[in-house]
Protein backbone atom coordinates (compact mmCIF):
# COMPACT_ATOMS: atom_id res chain seq x y z
CA UNK A 1 0.00 0.00 0.00
CA UNK A 2 1.09 3.73 -1.10
CA UNK A 3 1.79 6.75 0.65
CA UNK A 4 -1.30 8.83 0.56
CA UNK A 5 0.94 11.77 0.29
CA UNK A 6 2.87 10.12 -1.90
CA UNK A 7 -0.26 9.62 -4.39
CA UNK A 8 -1.42 12.77 -3.63
CA UNK A 9 2.03 15.29 -5.10
CA UNK A 10 2.67 12.29 -7.85
CA UNK A 11 -0.78 11.12 -9.14
CA UNK A 12 1.04 10.98 -12.70
CA UNK A 13 4.13 8.88 -11.65
CA UNK A 14 1.16 6.54 -10.19
CA UNK A 15 -1.08 5.99 -13.06
CA UNK A 16 2.26 5.47 -15.01
CA UNK A 17 3.05 2.49 -12.92
CA UNK A 18 -0.63 1.18 -13.30
CA UNK A 19 -0.29 1.36 -16.62
CA UNK A 20 3.13 -0.37 -16.57
CA UNK A 21 1.13 -3.70 -14.64
CA UNK A 22 -1.36 -3.47 -17.04
CA UNK A 23 -4.54 -2.94 -14.76
CA UNK A 24 -5.72 0.62 -16.50
CA UNK A 25 -9.29 -0.44 -15.02
CA UNK A 26 -7.41 0.89 -12.15
CA UNK A 27 -6.02 4.75 -13.32
CA UNK A 28 -9.60 5.92 -12.11
CA UNK A 29 -9.04 4.83 -8.56
CA UNK A 30 -5.92 7.44 -8.59
CA UNK A 31 -8.36 10.19 -9.21
CA UNK A 32 -10.60 9.20 -6.60
CA UNK A 33 -8.64 8.84 -3.80
CA UNK A 34 -7.16 11.71 -4.21
CA UNK A 35 -10.29 13.77 -3.98
CA UNK A 36 -11.61 11.52 -0.94
CA UNK A 37 -8.54 12.79 0.80
CA UNK A 38 -8.78 16.36 0.07
CA UNK A 39 -12.60 15.65 1.08
CA UNK A 40 -11.43 14.14 4.09
CA UNK A 41 -8.42 16.41 5.20
CA UNK A 42 -11.03 19.47 4.69
CA UNK A 43 -13.33 17.27 6.92
CA UNK A 44 -10.91 17.13 9.87
CA UNK A 45 -10.25 20.52 9.74
CA UNK A 46 -14.08 21.93 10.01
CA UNK A 47 -14.07 19.28 13.01
CA UNK A 48 -10.62 20.45 14.69
CA UNK A 49 -11.80 24.32 14.31
CA UNK A 50 -15.58 23.40 15.83
CA UNK A 51 -13.86 22.11 18.59
CA UNK A 52 -11.99 24.97 19.49
CA UNK A 53 -14.65 27.03 18.87
CA UNK A 54 -17.00 24.98 21.01
CA UNK A 55 -14.58 24.74 24.04
CA UNK A 56 -14.03 28.62 23.76
CA UNK A 57 -18.30 29.07 23.27
CA UNK A 58 -18.64 26.63 26.73
CA UNK A 59 -16.48 28.38 28.62
CA UNK A 60 -17.97 31.92 27.62
CA UNK A 61 -21.66 30.62 28.54
CA UNK A 62 -20.16 29.29 32.12
CA UNK A 63 -18.90 33.35 32.18
CA UNK A 64 -22.36 34.72 31.06
CA UNK A 65 -24.26 32.32 33.53
CA UNK A 66 -21.92 33.70 36.94
CA UNK A 67 -22.69 37.39 35.57
CA UNK A 68 -26.55 36.56 34.92
CA UNK A 69 -26.65 36.55 38.94
CA UNK A 70 -26.13 40.20 38.60
CA UNK A 71 -26.99 40.96 35.12
CA UNK A 72 -30.34 39.23 34.37
CA UNK A 73 -29.86 40.41 30.95
CA UNK A 74 -26.80 37.82 30.91
CA UNK A 75 -28.82 35.08 30.89
CA UNK A 76 -30.88 35.25 27.40
CA UNK A 77 -26.79 35.82 26.01
CA UNK A 78 -25.68 32.58 27.73
CA UNK A 79 -28.81 30.74 26.58
CA UNK A 80 -28.41 31.69 23.03
CA UNK A 81 -24.53 30.13 22.93
CA UNK A 82 -26.10 27.56 24.64
CA UNK A 83 -28.04 26.76 21.63
CA UNK A 84 -24.81 27.49 19.14
CA UNK A 85 -23.00 25.13 21.13
CA UNK A 86 -25.32 22.69 20.29
CA UNK A 87 -25.87 23.41 16.96
CA UNK A 88 -21.93 22.90 16.46
CA UNK A 89 -22.02 19.92 18.59
CA UNK A 90 -24.70 17.82 16.34
CA UNK A 91 -22.52 19.54 13.04
CA UNK A 92 -19.19 17.97 14.72
CA UNK A 93 -20.97 14.30 15.19
CA UNK A 94 -21.81 14.59 11.41
CA UNK A 95 -18.16 15.63 10.67
CA UNK A 96 -16.75 12.94 12.50
CA UNK A 97 -18.89 10.28 11.27
CA UNK A 98 -18.25 11.34 7.62
CA UNK A 99 -14.30 11.58 8.89
CA UNK A 100 -15.14 7.04 9.55
CA UNK A 101 -16.49 6.98 6.00
CA UNK A 102 -14.18 8.83 4.09
CA UNK A 103 -11.18 6.78 5.65
CA UNK A 104 -12.67 3.39 5.00
CA UNK A 105 -13.12 4.52 1.39
CA UNK A 106 -9.59 5.96 0.95
CA UNK A 107 -8.36 2.49 2.72
CA UNK A 108 -10.44 0.32 -0.02
CA UNK A 109 -8.82 1.92 -2.76
CA UNK A 110 -5.27 2.35 -1.17
CA UNK A 111 -5.82 -1.63 -0.93
CA UNK A 112 -6.07 -2.28 -4.32
CA UNK A 113 -3.53 0.61 -6.19
CA UNK A 114 -0.24 -1.61 -6.84
CA UNK A 115 2.76 -0.78 -5.17
CA UNK A 116 5.57 1.30 -7.41
CA UNK A 117 7.69 -1.15 -9.19
CA UNK A 118 11.56 -1.32 -9.21
CA UNK A 119 13.10 0.77 -12.70
CA UNK A 120 14.31 -3.07 -13.13
CA UNK A 121 12.13 -4.88 -13.78
CA UNK A 122 10.99 -5.63 -16.83
CA UNK A 123 7.67 -4.52 -18.33
CA UNK A 124 5.09 -7.31 -19.97
CA UNK A 125 1.70 -8.18 -19.06
CA UNK A 126 1.74 -12.02 -17.84
CA UNK A 127 4.65 -14.07 -16.87
CA UNK A 128 5.45 -15.07 -20.86
CA UNK A 129 7.67 -11.70 -20.59
CA UNK A 130 9.19 -13.04 -17.57
CA UNK A 131 13.39 -12.43 -18.28
CA UNK A 132 15.71 -15.37 -17.70
CA UNK A 133 19.09 -14.15 -16.11
CA UNK A 134 21.52 -16.77 -15.55
CA UNK A 135 21.71 -20.29 -15.25
CA UNK A 136 23.34 -22.39 -12.56
CA UNK A 137 24.46 -25.55 -13.07
CA UNK A 138 24.37 -27.52 -16.46
CA UNK A 139 21.10 -29.55 -17.96
CA UNK A 140 21.10 -32.93 -18.15
CA UNK A 141 19.55 -35.30 -19.96
CA UNK A 142 20.04 -38.76 -19.71
CA UNK A 143 20.16 -41.58 -21.98
CA UNK A 144 17.42 -43.44 -20.65
CA UNK A 145 13.21 -42.74 -20.07
CA UNK A 146 12.54 -40.66 -17.11
CA UNK A 147 9.45 -41.58 -15.91
CA UNK A 148 6.43 -38.93 -14.75
CA UNK A 149 7.28 -38.13 -10.61
CA UNK A 150 4.56 -40.30 -9.59
CA UNK A 151 5.57 -43.35 -11.22
CA UNK A 152 9.22 -42.28 -9.71
CA UNK A 153 7.75 -42.46 -6.31
CA UNK A 154 5.55 -45.86 -6.47
CA UNK A 155 8.27 -47.52 -7.72
CA UNK A 156 9.59 -46.98 -3.73
CA UNK A 157 5.85 -47.60 -2.86
CA UNK A 158 6.50 -44.01 -1.80
CA UNK A 159 2.92 -42.62 -2.49
CA UNK A 160 -0.63 -43.50 -2.42
CA UNK A 161 -2.91 -40.48 -4.38
CA UNK A 162 -5.71 -42.90 -4.53
CA UNK A 163 -5.95 -43.44 -0.92
CA UNK A 164 -5.80 -39.91 -0.36
CA UNK A 165 -8.50 -39.56 -2.88
CA UNK A 166 -10.83 -41.31 -0.86
CA UNK A 167 -10.12 -39.77 2.26
CA UNK A 168 -9.74 -35.70 1.52
CA UNK A 169 -10.16 -35.42 -2.17
CA UNK A 170 -8.29 -34.22 -5.41
CA UNK A 171 -5.06 -32.71 -4.65
CA UNK A 172 -3.61 -34.73 -1.77
CA UNK A 173 -0.95 -37.33 -1.32
CA UNK A 174 -0.01 -39.98 1.45
CA UNK A 175 3.87 -40.18 1.64
CA UNK A 176 5.79 -42.99 2.71
CA UNK A 177 8.89 -45.10 3.49
CA UNK A 178 11.85 -43.67 1.80
CA UNK A 179 9.68 -40.82 0.13
CA UNK A 180 8.50 -39.29 2.99
CA UNK A 181 11.90 -39.76 4.56
CA UNK A 182 13.30 -37.66 1.68
CA UNK A 183 10.61 -35.16 1.91
CA UNK A 184 11.61 -34.66 5.31
CA UNK A 185 15.38 -34.72 5.10
CA UNK A 186 14.92 -32.34 2.22
CA UNK A 187 13.08 -30.01 4.83
CA UNK A 188 15.69 -30.68 7.86
CA UNK A 189 18.43 -29.76 5.63
CA UNK A 190 16.89 -26.64 4.65
CA UNK A 191 16.56 -25.60 8.24
CA UNK A 192 19.92 -26.34 9.16
CA UNK A 193 21.25 -24.36 5.93
CA UNK A 194 19.12 -21.39 6.81
CA UNK A 195 20.49 -21.32 10.60
CA UNK A 196 23.80 -21.93 9.30
CA UNK A 197 23.40 -18.59 7.46
CA UNK A 198 22.57 -16.78 10.71
CA UNK A 199 19.05 -16.92 10.51
CA UNK A 200 16.90 -17.48 13.22
CA UNK A 201 14.96 -20.95 13.43
CA UNK A 202 10.77 -20.36 13.76
CA UNK A 203 7.59 -22.37 13.82
CA UNK A 204 5.02 -19.72 13.37
CA UNK A 205 1.27 -20.34 13.97
CA UNK A 206 -0.60 -22.40 11.36
CA UNK A 207 -3.58 -19.45 11.27
CA UNK A 208 -3.73 -16.09 11.40
CA UNK A 209 -6.61 -13.14 11.52
CA UNK A 210 -7.92 -11.41 9.08
CA UNK A 211 -6.31 -8.10 9.46
CA UNK A 212 -3.22 -9.73 9.06
CA UNK A 213 -3.99 -11.36 5.54
CA UNK A 214 -5.27 -7.82 4.87
CA UNK A 215 -1.84 -6.74 5.76
CA UNK A 216 0.06 -9.35 3.97
CA UNK A 217 -1.33 -9.89 0.65
CA UNK A 218 -3.43 -8.63 -1.93
CA UNK A 219 -7.54 -9.50 -2.10
CA UNK A 220 -7.19 -11.00 -5.06
CA UNK A 221 -4.38 -13.18 -4.21
CA UNK A 222 -6.47 -13.91 -0.91
CA UNK A 223 -9.36 -14.93 -2.87
CA UNK A 224 -7.40 -17.46 -4.96
CA UNK A 225 -5.53 -18.75 -1.95
CA UNK A 226 -6.56 -19.28 1.34
CA UNK A 227 -9.20 -21.22 3.28
CA UNK A 228 -11.42 -19.47 5.90
CA UNK A 229 -12.25 -21.33 9.23
CA UNK A 230 -16.25 -20.92 9.14
CA UNK A 231 -17.57 -19.20 11.74
CA UNK A 232 -14.02 -17.84 13.08
CA UNK A 233 -11.69 -15.08 12.41
CA UNK A 234 -9.36 -17.65 11.06
CA UNK A 235 -7.44 -18.26 7.85
CA UNK A 236 -5.30 -21.20 6.77
CA UNK A 237 -2.04 -19.84 6.10
CA UNK A 238 -0.50 -20.14 1.88
CA UNK A 239 2.62 -19.62 3.18
CA UNK A 240 4.73 -18.80 7.11
CA UNK A 241 5.57 -15.61 5.53
CA UNK A 242 2.20 -14.57 6.55
CA UNK A 243 2.06 -15.43 9.68
CA UNK A 244 6.02 -14.51 9.83
CA UNK A 245 5.43 -10.99 8.84
CA UNK A 246 2.15 -10.71 10.86
CA UNK A 247 4.46 -11.25 13.87
CA UNK A 248 5.45 -7.72 13.68
CA UNK A 249 1.57 -6.63 13.06
CA UNK A 250 1.71 -3.42 15.68
CA UNK A 251 5.39 -3.55 16.64
CA UNK A 252 7.80 -0.53 16.99
CA UNK A 253 11.02 -2.39 16.56
CA UNK A 254 14.23 -0.83 17.86
CA UNK A 255 16.31 -0.15 14.89
CA UNK A 256 19.53 -1.64 16.22
CA UNK A 257 17.46 -5.26 16.49
CA UNK A 258 17.57 -5.17 12.78
CA UNK A 259 17.62 -6.63 9.92
CA UNK A 260 15.67 -9.72 11.25
CA UNK A 261 16.61 -12.85 9.70
CA UNK A 262 14.40 -15.52 10.01
CA UNK A 263 13.29 -18.66 8.60
CA UNK A 264 10.25 -20.54 9.12
CA UNK A 265 8.83 -24.25 8.83
CA UNK A 266 4.89 -24.55 8.48
CA UNK A 267 2.37 -26.40 6.53
CA UNK A 268 0.65 -24.40 3.62
CA UNK A 269 -2.74 -24.86 2.09
CA UNK A 270 -4.17 -23.21 -0.83
CA UNK A 271 -6.87 -23.48 -3.09
CA UNK A 272 -5.13 -23.38 -6.10
CA UNK A 273 -8.54 -22.69 -8.06
CA UNK A 274 -8.36 -23.32 -12.12
CA UNK A 275 -8.21 -26.16 -14.26
CA UNK A 276 -4.13 -27.56 -14.57
CA UNK A 277 -2.41 -29.57 -17.43
CA UNK A 278 -0.73 -32.90 -17.10
CA UNK A 279 2.44 -31.62 -15.92
CA UNK A 280 0.50 -30.34 -13.20
CA UNK A 281 -1.10 -32.72 -11.76
CA UNK A 282 0.21 -35.75 -9.35
CA UNK A 283 2.40 -33.15 -6.61
CA UNK A 284 2.85 -30.47 -8.57
CA UNK A 285 -0.02 -28.65 -7.55
CA UNK A 286 -1.66 -29.46 -4.29
CA UNK A 287 -3.74 -27.95 -2.01
CA UNK A 288 -1.75 -29.22 1.48
CA UNK A 289 1.76 -29.39 1.33
CA UNK A 290 5.17 -28.14 3.73
CA UNK A 291 7.69 -25.25 3.13
CA UNK A 292 11.22 -23.88 4.30
CA UNK A 293 10.76 -20.22 4.08
CA UNK A 294 12.93 -17.00 4.53
CA UNK A 295 12.20 -13.62 6.05
CA UNK A 296 14.20 -10.39 6.48
CA UNK A 297 12.53 -7.23 8.16
CA UNK A 298 15.46 -4.70 7.07
CA UNK A 299 15.80 -0.88 6.74
CA UNK A 300 14.86 0.37 3.62
CA UNK A 301 18.60 0.63 2.24
CA UNK A 302 19.20 -2.60 2.81
CA UNK A 303 16.56 -4.26 0.86
CA UNK A 304 17.93 -4.70 -2.70
CA UNK A 305 21.26 -5.93 -1.16
CA UNK A 306 18.98 -8.48 0.93
CA UNK A 307 16.98 -9.33 -2.03
CA UNK A 308 20.13 -10.32 -4.25
CA UNK A 309 21.55 -12.56 -1.22
CA UNK A 310 18.25 -14.06 -0.58
CA UNK A 311 17.53 -15.45 -4.43
CA UNK A 312 21.39 -16.68 -4.16
CA UNK A 313 20.65 -18.88 -0.78
CA UNK A 314 18.31 -20.49 -3.14
CA UNK A 315 20.43 -21.24 -5.97
CA UNK A 316 23.07 -22.61 -3.69
CA UNK A 317 21.02 -25.00 -1.73
CA UNK A 318 19.70 -26.36 -5.12
CA UNK A 319 23.20 -26.83 -6.57
CA UNK A 320 24.47 -28.06 -3.43
CA UNK A 321 22.00 -31.20 -4.21
CA UNK A 322 23.10 -31.59 -7.73
CA UNK A 323 20.06 -29.28 -9.29
CA UNK A 324 20.33 -26.79 -12.12
CA UNK A 325 19.24 -24.23 -11.42
CA UNK A 326 17.94 -20.81 -13.47
CA UNK A 327 17.18 -17.25 -12.00
CA UNK A 328 14.03 -15.70 -14.02
CA UNK A 329 13.17 -12.18 -13.54
CA UNK A 330 9.57 -11.20 -13.18
CA UNK A 331 7.55 -8.88 -15.53
CA UNK A 332 5.57 -6.24 -14.30
CA UNK A 333 2.27 -7.87 -15.12
CA UNK A 334 3.54 -11.13 -13.28
CA UNK A 335 4.29 -8.83 -10.17
CA UNK A 336 1.54 -9.20 -7.56
CA UNK A 337 0.58 -5.63 -6.46
CA UNK A 338 2.42 -5.44 -2.90
CA UNK A 339 5.83 -6.48 -4.98
CA UNK A 340 8.26 -3.53 -5.59
CA UNK A 341 10.42 -6.80 -7.81
CA UNK A 342 10.67 -10.09 -8.08
CA UNK A 343 12.47 -13.50 -9.16
CA UNK A 344 11.85 -17.04 -9.57
CA UNK A 345 14.29 -19.89 -8.93
CA UNK A 346 13.49 -22.51 -11.46
CA UNK A 347 14.60 -25.74 -11.56
CA UNK A 348 15.70 -28.43 -14.67
CA UNK A 349 13.00 -31.08 -15.27
CA UNK A 350 15.16 -33.93 -17.33
CA UNK A 351 12.05 -35.12 -18.00
CA UNK A 352 10.48 -32.22 -19.00
CA UNK A 353 13.31 -30.53 -20.96
CA UNK A 354 12.81 -27.24 -19.29
CA UNK A 355 12.78 -25.39 -16.03
CA UNK A 356 9.90 -25.44 -13.62
CA UNK A 357 9.20 -22.61 -10.38
CA UNK A 358 10.61 -24.20 -7.06
CA UNK A 359 11.49 -20.96 -5.15
CA UNK A 360 10.11 -17.20 -5.68
CA UNK A 361 12.08 -14.49 -4.40
CA UNK A 362 10.01 -11.14 -3.49
CA UNK A 363 10.93 -7.92 -2.13
CA UNK A 364 7.74 -6.00 -0.93
CA UNK A 365 9.41 -2.42 -0.08
CA UNK A 366 7.71 -0.92 2.71
CA UNK A 367 3.94 -2.47 1.89
CA UNK A 368 3.67 -4.63 4.33
CA UNK A 369 5.10 -2.37 6.87
CA UNK A 370 2.41 0.08 5.99
CA UNK A 371 -0.29 -2.09 6.20
CA UNK A 372 0.54 -3.81 9.43
CA UNK A 373 1.62 -0.77 11.12
CA UNK A 374 5.17 -1.87 11.15
CA UNK A 375 7.53 0.75 12.51
CA UNK A 376 11.51 1.22 13.31
CA UNK A 377 12.98 3.51 15.77
CA UNK A 378 16.03 5.26 14.94
CA UNK A 379 17.89 7.93 16.18
CA UNK A 380 15.99 10.17 13.68
CA UNK A 381 12.60 9.38 14.49
CA UNK A 382 10.34 6.43 13.50
CA UNK A 383 9.99 4.86 10.22
CA UNK A 384 8.44 1.89 7.35
CA UNK A 385 11.11 -1.04 7.40
CA UNK A 386 10.92 -2.86 4.03
CA UNK A 387 9.96 -6.69 4.08
CA UNK A 388 11.38 -9.64 1.98
CA UNK A 389 10.86 -13.35 1.45
CA UNK A 390 11.68 -16.03 -0.40
CA UNK A 391 11.08 -20.13 -0.81
CA UNK A 392 13.89 -22.55 0.64
CA UNK A 393 12.33 -25.02 -0.31
CA UNK A 394 9.05 -26.25 -0.85
CA UNK A 395 8.09 -29.96 -0.82
CA UNK A 396 6.77 -32.13 -2.49
CA UNK A 397 7.24 -29.78 -5.59
CA UNK A 398 10.84 -29.87 -4.74
CA UNK A 399 11.17 -33.61 -5.02
CA UNK A 400 10.18 -33.55 -8.54
CA UNK A 401 13.51 -31.97 -9.53
CA UNK A 402 15.62 -33.95 -6.87
CA UNK A 403 14.02 -36.94 -8.26
CA UNK A 404 14.53 -36.65 -11.52
CA UNK A 405 17.54 -34.82 -11.38
CA UNK A 406 18.99 -37.90 -9.19
CA UNK A 407 17.23 -40.80 -11.01
CA UNK A 408 19.64 -43.30 -12.42
CA UNK A 409 19.19 -45.63 -15.67
CA UNK A 410 18.44 -48.85 -12.94
CA UNK A 411 15.43 -46.78 -11.13
CA UNK A 412 17.48 -45.96 -7.99
CA UNK A 413 18.04 -42.35 -6.53
CA UNK A 414 21.46 -41.28 -5.73
CA UNK A 415 21.28 -39.50 -2.20
CA UNK A 416 24.11 -35.87 -2.74
CA UNK A 417 26.19 -35.99 0.57
CA UNK A 418 24.80 -32.80 2.33
CA UNK A 419 21.44 -34.85 2.52
CA UNK A 420 23.03 -38.39 3.88
CA UNK A 421 23.44 -37.26 7.56
CA UNK A 422 19.19 -37.13 6.85
CA UNK A 423 18.57 -40.40 5.12
CA UNK A 424 20.55 -41.94 8.14
CA UNK A 425 24.09 -42.20 5.90
CA UNK A 426 22.08 -43.76 2.95
CA UNK A 427 23.73 -42.51 -0.30
CA UNK A 428 21.23 -44.78 -2.65
CA UNK A 429 17.74 -46.04 -2.66
CA UNK A 430 16.28 -48.36 -4.03
CA UNK A 431 13.22 -49.07 -5.82
CA UNK A 432 10.58 -51.62 -4.47
CA UNK A 433 9.66 -52.31 -7.89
Amino acid sequence: MLDIKFIRENPEVVKENIKKKFQEEKLPLVDQVIALDAENRKTIQEAQDLRTARNAKSKQVGVLMGQSKKDPSKLAEAEALKAEVKADADRLAFLENRETELAEEIRKIMLVIPNIIDPSVPIGPDDSCNVEVQRFGEPVTPDFEIPYHTQIMESFDGIDMDAAGRVSGNGFYYLMGDIARLHEAVLAYARDFMINKGFTFCVPPFMIHGNVVEGVMSQTEMDAMMYKIEGEDLYLIGTSEHSMIGKFIDQIIPEDKLPQTLTSYSPCFRKEKGAHGIEERGVYRIHQFEKQEMVVVCKPEDSMQWYEQMWRYSVELFRSLDIPVRQLECCSGDLADLKVKSCDIEAWSPRQQKYFEVCSCSNLGDAQARRLKMRVKGEKGTYLPHTLNNTVVAPPRMLIAFLENNLQADGSVKIPAPLRPYMGGKEVLTPKA
